[in-house]
């Protein structure tokens, strides 16, 4: 039996019910401009994205709302405001795709997980999502009791 690879990158903050609330389509990395404190912050891994978004502004920027990343304790006077808007940095193609997503198709742009890569650079995954109505979510819901139950019955038979 193989051992599972570990993931060269730690990962700081993980949005888990973004796959049971959207139909999730195409992922995107982006840089996220940060200051030495929210960096120091992230590293401590206490950040939550899971009520925050994407938006497209007028100028073109692509920006993380709503994202908490806490104070820095030994900061002091220097520290951060933990629910700022974060610019994300993207191409311009990339950035027109995203747009466009959200305007003709009525898609959502929805943060999956923030994590620092193999070179320590904190990173955001992003994606094009389109939001699931109730029935679709119950649908997840027993396909996955379902999967569950069979890894069950499997396991107990040998």
């Amino acid at each position: 039996m193989a051992a599972k690879e570990k993931p060269n990158f730690k990962i700081a903050a993980d949005n888990r019910r973004a796959r049971f609330d959207f139909e999730i389509g195409d992922t995107i990395e982006a840089g996220i401009s940060l200051t030495g404190t929210e960096v120091k912050s992230l590293r401590t891994g206490k950040a939550t994205i899971a009520e925050s978004y994407v938006g497209v502004s007028r100028k073109g920027d692509v920006e993380l709302i709503n994202a908490n990343i806490p104070e820095y304790l030994q900061a002091n006077r220097f520290n951060h405001e933990p629910r700022r808007p974060r610019r994300l940095l993207l191409k311009a193609r990339e950035i027109a795709r995203l747009a466009q997503g959200v305007e003709r198709e009525g898609m959502t742009i929805v943060p999956l997980k923030l994590y620092f890569n193999e070179k320590g650079r904190a990173k955001l995954e992003i994606a094009l999502a389109r939001g699931k109505k109730l029935h679709d979510k119950r649908e997840t819901e027993k396909k996955r009791d379902w999967n569950r139950e069979k890894a069950r019955l499997m396991r107990d038979k040998g």
